[in-house]
């Protein structure tokens, strides 16, 4: 390769288009010449004296191909005014003699000895950018948090604990159950993004009750960079009329109602019909099943469930409709584990003891009492081995004792625990949540209400409009009593909840038109656009609603925790229901006491339900997961005092205090039993704050800011200070590529502060997971940017002109990405360098001493440098793969002890614990033990690739 005069039939390789392939001179004049491009059918002239065009000579033994397909090995080449004349022998045997200019234009040089050889020299700054890409990308697919990095989330240990534990599983089958408040669409949404990230799925559908479709996708975009496709009806309409046979495969992920699934036979069929990975489903509470009869929407979930592999159910409320409804969401999970509900009745109830053991074992006297306690070390053997024993014996009263109790505990929840299946995290558990006040106001009845019939259905009663008629709004004592307090709270946020669309749609009416307050509606009866546009409104900062008024659909999945006031203008019969509606303000993030606010009717079923809520189930304090249980068993006595016919004080305060005796009892009893060992079980705080710290750690945003700064640098992305923590990124013309990954026309800003990221939901928060960063790796390992270098460097111990190769493979196996074979092999790379005599000086010479060190050369000093010293650099080469070849040996044996040690372990593990625990599917003891097969049989055909080449020689000045 040299800058030689240019003659016609000369062939040229471009060093700034190489995906034009060969190029050939057509005309030179002297000062210019013109390449033409036939493989890619394009043209370019070039100013002589700074052509951006190397010469391509291949040496004896490389395969070429003619423009006929001929391919043939060179043996010789002859100069002839300037062209070559290549000489050799095609596989058959045949000799040819082929001049460059009937060499095949279709050519692209991307390995790095060929680019190297053909003058396709990168920048040292590309090169460098290339290894540390290979050092980021190795170091986080090391991490066993990957997966877990990408989200616009608070890092909340019990939200990790339970994304880490679910998402490593093969088609994790679970009922996420975390009380309302604690996160479960953001737990949804990590496994979610894990399970893609990691490629253990690829399709998703995520099934939601109608109210929440929308919010389900913004969150989802804007929480996980997730981009779901929503549809519906008539979106299905149009792609049948585009030719597309079914709408449920034209996306890889996939958001619906839950109505469009259940009471549209076509469309759950063609959802049936698609392939997926993943399911999710959200309020699961709504899938309505007993032993006689189960609802569309249940069997419509169910026929998926049956043949999708991950299922996620979705429910603040695990045991609403009694323990037949939750029997009934964990048949859907495991229909031959669940098949019996009088057999699941039995075993709830074996859940005390196992409890009952693991808080003894937690008491700190535990030492003690088991060593004079005959009867705990019989439990523990009896739910594991007498080698449990034997083994928390021989620890006590030693530096290990804390951890073998603690390992005996984990074995405990491990195999006799429910959270296999089921993850429930509860207030209690978690810190966080404000406080809740409750303010009552009562008010005269007027007469038009009093005069109500005798025997009037109670929900009518609960609601007096109902009662008043049209003008319910002229007489109803709650319209002033709202207007006033209104007004006296005119800068602070207050969420109104009504129990009708038609209640909701004449307050907001009457309060904006006539009073003046600015307000929106949020009703069954607005598109599901306009109830996020009415949301938005409320949520804004400036020239915002003051008062968002919803119907019941406000009080399910909506999250307004910036709001401080939650006035309740009547109340549901349905303790759950309640509960949902606190939620909306009760969540952690709410950084003030949740104000309560229930105005009612004196001596009315209003002020009942209000009492028998307050007093007897303490619903307005805290939550009771019991509370629908409770509603339940004393809803006759209830109703009674309801009635105004029927109502009497003393009858009243005796339904008060029994509610409050059964209550206790009730959430003694969960607390004993099954809510303590999920408690356990969904959350093991000292594992949780290591998965959060590996999150930090893994993270290293300063490390990220860095890469991504050097990576804007080489690619021609215009990147500006926007604030401490925030950056504005620009395309421009001078890129390095017409489209770089993620970046849009108009720009954008983003932040790699979480911090930032939380607060300034306008920015994009920038992670090693983020689809930039992401895209921005794969381009770069993906292609030839920056696998070749040259440069100078003075090294005193070396003669001047010695030549050093530094040679970087990697150990290339060819495996489904869900196989996460890269976190077995011990490096990413295997580094390699050899001097002018083949001595190994890879530990002497560390990359750090070539990046230090290293001197850049201009592209035509490194072209005649590389051209002269061909033959040398390619035995250099050959040394390198020499001693490269062994370290890959090395690296695979420690690869395949990690799949024994690690994926092994698991096996035996997952086999033990099937013994005990009928939660482990035979499905995943079978995936685990074909994943290590696979493993071993991906590493023992692993191949060794050469990466990126750089060349360096040794001058004294």
């Amino acid at each position: 390769m040299a800058n030689s005069p240019y003659s016609l039939g000369q062939r040229w390789v471009s060093n700034t288009e190489a995906e034009l392939g060969l190029g050939v001179v057509t005309d030179t004049d002297g000062r210019r010449v013109t390449l033409a491009f036939p493989a890619s059918e394009e043209e370019r002239t070039y100013a002589v004296d700074n052509a951006p065009i190397s010469r391509v000579v291949y040496a004896q033994g490389e395969t070429v191909r003619t423009i006929e397909g001929v391919s043939f090995s060179v043996e010789d080449r002859h100069e002839n005014n300037g062209v070559y004349l290549y000489v050799g022998s095609t596989e058959e045997g045949e000799s040819v003699v082929v001049p460059e200019a009937e060499l095949d234009a279709f050519v692209q040089f991307s390995k790095p000895a060929d680019r190297l050889f053909a003058g396709q020299i990168d920048k040292l700054k590309r090169y460098r950018l290339r290894l540390d890409t290979l050092e980021q990308m190795h170091r986080l697919q090391q991490s066993g948090v990957t997966g877990l990095l990408g989200a616009r989330v608070q890092l909340l240990p019990h939200q990790f604990y339970i994304a880490n534990q679910v998402a490593n599983r093969h088609a994790p089958r679970v009922l996420l159950a975390d009380e309302v408040g604690l996160g479960k669409t953001i737990e949804a949404g990590l496994i979610i993004l894990h399970q893609l990230i990691t490629g253990r799925a690829q399709r998703v559908l995520v099934t939601v009750p109608d109210s929440l479709l929308y919010q389900w996708l913004v969150e989802m975009l804007r929480r996980f960079n997730l981009r779901f496709t929503v549809l519906d009806e008539m979106r299905c309409i149009t792609m049948d009329m585009s030719g597309i046979d079914n709408p449920f495969e034209n996306a890889q992920l996939i958001l619906c109602s839950q109505s469009f699934l259940s009471e549209n036979p076509e469309r759950h069929a063609q959802a049936m019909a698609a392939q997926w990975d993943l399911m999710v489903v959200d309020e699961a509470h709504h899938l309505g099943w007993s032993e006689e009869v189960a609802s569309h929407l249940y069997l419509a979930i169910e026929a998926l469930a049956q043949q999708i592999p991950g299922v996620l159910l979705l429910t603040a409320t695990p045991e609403q409709l009694g323990l037949e409804g939750h029997f009934a969401r964990l048949r859907l999970l495991d229909p031959d584990r669940y098949n019996d509900l009088a057999e699941f009745r039995e075993e709830e109830n074996g859940y005390r003891q196992v409890s009952t053991l693991v808080e003894h074992l937690q008491e700190e006297d535990v030492a003690q009492r088991l060593e004079s306690d005959e009867g705990m070390q019989q439990l523990v053997a009896d739910y594991l081995d007498q080698g449990a024993v034997d083994k928390l014996l021989a620890g006590l009263h030693t530096e290990q004792q804390d951890e073998v109790i603690r390992d005996c505990i984990n074995k405990l929840l491990d195999r006799h625990g429910t959270g296999r299946v089921l993850f429930r995290n509860t207030r209690a558990a978690v810190e966080g949540f404000p406080g809740r006040a409750l303010t009552t106001y009562p008010l005269e009845a007027p007469e038009a209400f009093k005069a109500h019939e005798v025997g009037e259905n109670i929900e009518h009663l609960l609601h007096p409009e109902r009662i008043l008629g049209d003008d319910w709004l002229q007489s109803d004592p709650r319209v002033p009593w709202l207007e006033q307090w209104l007004k006296d709270h005119r800068y602070e946020k207050t969420l109104l909840i009504c129990g009708s669309k038609q209640t909701a749609i004449a307050l907001e009416e009457h309060l904006r038109l006539r009073v003046g307050i600015r307000c929106a509606a949020f009703h069954e009866g607005l598109t599901l656009v306009n109830r996020d546009r009415a949301a938005a409104y409320f949520a804004d900062n400036e020239d915002s609603a003051q008062v968002l008024i919803c119907s019941e659909i406000g009080s399910e999945g909506r999250n307004f925790q910036f709001a401080q006031h939650l006035l309740m203008f009547d109340l549901p019969l349905n303790p759950d229901l309640l509960e949902q509606r606190i939620g909306r303000l009760d969540r952690i993030g709410q950084k003030n006491t949740v104000q309560i606010h229930v105005p009612f009717y004196s001596d009315s079923a209003q002020e009942t339900l209000l009492r028998w809520y307050n007093e007897g189930v303490d619903l307005f304090s805290r939550p009771c997961a019991a509370g629908q249980q409770l509603f339940l068993k004393f809803a006759t006595e209830l109703y009674t005092q309801m009635d105004d016919s029927t109502r009497d004080e003393q009858a009243l305060e005796t339904l008060l205090d029994d509610t409050r005796h059964e209550t206790g009892a009730v959430m003694q009893q969960l607390q004993d039993g099954r809510d303590r060992l999920l408690e356990l079980n969904s959350c093991d705080l000292p594992r949780a704050q290591d998965i959060l710290a590996e999150v930090e750690q893994t993270g290293d945003r300063l490390a990220l800011s860095d890469y991504m700064s050097n990576v804007f640098d080489q690619f021609g992305v215009e990147m500006q200070p926007h604030g401490p923590d925030s950056i504005v990124l620009h395309p421009t013309d001078h890129m390095l590529h017409e489209h770089f990954p993620g970046l849009p026309d108009e720009g954008m800003t983003a932040t790699f502060s979480r911090t930032e990221a939380l607060s300034r939901e306008d920015m994009h928060f920038m992670t090693w997971e983020h689809p930039m960063v992401e895209g921005v790796m794969e381009m770069i390992l993906g292609s030839d940017f920056g696998n070749t270098a040259v440069c100078t460097m003075k090294l005193p111990p070396l003669q001047p002109g010695t030549l050093l190769l530094e040679a970087v493979y990697r150990v290339n196996c060819a495996a489904p990405k869900a196989m996460q074979v890269s976190r077995y092999l011990p490096a990413g790379t295997i580094r390699v360098v050899i001097d002018s005599n083949g001595n190994d000086l890879s530990k002497v010479l560390t990359q750090a001493h070539f990046d230090k060190l290293g001197e850049r050369v201009p592209r035509a000093t490194a072209q005649n440098l590389v051209r002269h010293g061909r033959e040398q650099i390619q035995t250099l080469l050959d040394r390198a793969e020499a001693v490269a070849k062994p370290q890959r040996e090395t690296a695979l044996q420690d690869a395949t002890e990690r799949v024994e040690q690690l994926v092994g372990g698991e096996v035996e593990r997952l086999h033990a614990l099937a013994k005990v625990n009928p939660n482990i599917r035979s499905e995943e003891l079978d995936h685990q033990q074909a994943q290590k097969d696979d493993l071993l049989r991906y590493l023992a055909e692993a191949s060794l690739n050469l990466d990126a080449i750089r060349v360096a020689l040794v001058t004294n000045d």
